[in-house]
């Protein structure tokens, strides 16, 4: 089973170009961090309210993305064993090109991807991740596309999931714009269901918001 920043990796890439989504690079830290953080609570490593998170376990997993998380999380919950969602979610991102790193690394020891260095336009070295199997890829999004359209009670991880793909807008990736509109009541049900997932949508829609103003007063 593939990790959080695994399948958010493998969804952020065309399959068929090897590049990723274009997405500002904050609202991309800010989606891996959450990724990360919705793992160690499926891991029973932290849980949360409406407002804090709680480190509830420190012992490590032996996941080097998700440990570096947790050590991060000790730093900063202290003795108390808790800090406020958002410090955790910063705190979390802050590391997540890192953490795509060692994710694509993965993903390539798995055979799912490969990497291709080459040049664009002839100067810009580029780095290209081409799918080599993707039914992971596709088997994610079949998987969210039947939870969408249907009554059914999904997994907790699947509901994590779609917070954070809903999250990141990344939604026209797994549905039709037509579907998508269809699909809009079930996704807002399914965001209440998960309070990391509004924590990283809050945050992530903050963060885009603060890049276009900055880029209108440039």
């Amino acid at each position: 089973m593939l990790s959080f920043p695994e399948e958010i990796v493998l969804l952020l890439l065309d399959e068929k170009k090897g590049e990723f989504a274009p997405l500002p690079e904050s609202v991309f830290a800010i989606v891996m961090g959450g990724a990360a953080l919705m793992d160690l609570a499926l891991r029973n490593r932290v849980d949360t309210d409406l407002e804090k998170l709680m480190l509830v376990d420190r012992t490590p997993l032996g996941d080097d993305i998700l440990d570096d998380v947790l050590a991060g999380l000790a730093g900063i919950c202290g003795r108390q064993s808790e800090a406020a969602i958002g410090e955790a979610l910063y705190d979390a991102a802050l590391d997540a090109e890192d953490y795509r790193t060692r994710a694509l690394r993965r993903l390539i020891a798995r055979g799912i991807l490969k990497e291709e260095n080459g040049r664009h336009l002839w100067v810009f070295r580029t780095r290209r991740y081409p799918v080599i199997d993707d039914s992971e890829q596709q088997e994610v999004r079949a998987r969210l596309r039947q939870i969408l359209f249907s009554d059914d009670i999904p997994d907790p991880r699947d509901i994590v999931l779609i917070c954070l793909i809903d999250a990141c807008v990344l939604m026209g990736f797994v549905l039709g714009e037509d579907e998508l509109e269809a699909a809009t009541p079930r996704i807002e049900q399914l965001r209440k269901m998960d309070l990391i997932g509004q924590a990283v949508t809050r945050a992530a829609s903050e963060t885009e918001a603060i890049i276009k103003f900055a880029a209108t007063t440039m």
